[in-house]
Parts: structure tokens; sequence; C-alpha cells
């Protein structure tokens, strides 16, 4: 059985050992929402796929056009066996429904560090995907990266109002990192990054360090509204 709720992962679960992003992009809103009927008409009515999918979550980002995927696994291998005996029929239907669907992208990350109050009671209202790209496979690399934006976060005068956690991902392949950052709202978000002071990726050494980081090609920001999950009943 399959259950739609409003709750939100925990992207640091401790039994979630491999979690994938992946985005799709329609025409325009109506598509995006008639999408999101369609993925949840499917999944509410088939059986929950496997006991190690631990939590299948769904994101509407503010363009309009954007959908973000977010599941949790207990292993590279029970979504090998997901993705070869349900995935496809799932997507087919889908696609029936709501033609023109263009598939972007699907990574695979592990759960590195997370930043943030642990316990904070607030809701999020918008979750914000920090992207970072280096010029090629380091684990390593990955890791400094994290470790150099918490320092960078640790060390502004303030939390920024509106934020409530950061959890890091790596990407398997060890060329890429995704900020799962959840904030209260897209406003909060906006103003963080463009406040009175110095805000967030401010013009600090710590944050300059970041920037400047050796390796890092490319980098993006995207923000989403939780639109619903979908989880074991």
């Amino acid at each position: 059985m399959t259950v739609r709720t409003t709750d939100l992962p925990d992207p640091a679960r401790q039994d979630s050992r491999v979690a994938f992003f992946s985005r799709w992009r329609v025409a325009g809103p109506g598509e995006r929402d008639a999408a999101l009927d369609a993925i949840a008409a499917v999944w509410e009515r088939e059986p929950w796929p496997s006991p190690e999918l631990l939590s299948y979550h769904l994101f509407a980002g503010e363009d309009g056009r954007t959908l973000l995927h977010h599941s949790q696994w207990t292993s590279d291998d029970a979504y090998e066996t997901y993705a070869r005996d349900h995935r496809q029929a799932r997507i087919d239907e889908i696609d029936a429904a709501v033609p023109g669907i263009e598939r972007i992208e699907i990574g695979r990350f592990r759960h590195y560090r997370s930043g943030g109050m642990e316990g904070d009671p607030r809701t999020a209202g918008c979750l914000v995907i920090v992207e970072a790209e280096f010029d090629g496979p380091d684990p390593a690399r990955q890791r400094a990266w994290v470790d150099a934006v918490l320092e960078a976060l640790e060390s502004d005068p303030e939390p920024p109002a509106g934020g409530i956690s950061a959890h890091f991902h790596l990407s398997t392949d060890g060329t890429r990192v995704v900020n799962y950052a959840e904030w209260e709202s897209a406003q909060a978000h906006i103003d963080a990054l463009h406040p009175p002071g110095v805000g967030v990726g401010g013009p600090t050494e710590q944050w300059k360090r970041v920037q400047e980081f050796p390796g890092l090609t490319a980098g993006g920001v995207d923000r989403f509204r939780p639109a619903f999950g979908l989880v074991p009943g």
C-alpha cells in the first residue's frame, strides 16, 4: 500500500544509503500539476514497490515548469531492482497522461553532512537546491568543499533568518555536490542572499574560499515548493 503525505523527508536518516535527485521539465504550470496528479494516481494505485524504498517526494519548481524528485533507498541494488521491474511501466502511464515530459537528469548521491538546528520545529515552505560541479571525480575534494561551506556558514555573524537546515549530498561518481536546504519560505531565501549586511555567500574570506575552490567549474541555485510525499502504508 502507498500513502500520500505532506510530511517532508529526513535527508539525514541513518538507514538511507543512497538518495536520488531527478528533474522533469514540462510546458507550464498546468502540465506540471497534471504530472503531479498522474504520479500520485499511479503510485497510490500500485503496491509499494520495495521495502528498501524508504520515501519518494515531489517538489514543484518556482519556474512553473520543473519537477524535482527525491527518493531514499537502503542500497544501490534495491534501486536497480526497482528500475528493472517497475519503473518503466509507471513512467509509460504517466507519459500517456501528460505527453511531452522532458527528463533532464537523474543523479545518485550519498548524504555526507548536515548543518542547522537539530529539532528545529519550523516547517519548511521552500526547498533550495544548491549544486556544485567539479572538473573531475575526487571524493576528497567533494568533502573538503562541503566542509568549507559549513565553515563559512558558521563564520557568519548570525544564522540567516528563515534558514532551517542544510543537508549535503555527494554524487557517487565523485564530481558533484547537492545541498538540500530547507527554508521557511522562498522570500526568506531571497532576502538572505541580499540583506543590508554580508549575507549568505557574502564577501568574506570564508565564502571567497568556497566560491574559488580549486576545480569548481559550475554551480546553481533553484527553489522549489513541497508538493507531496509517497511512503509505504
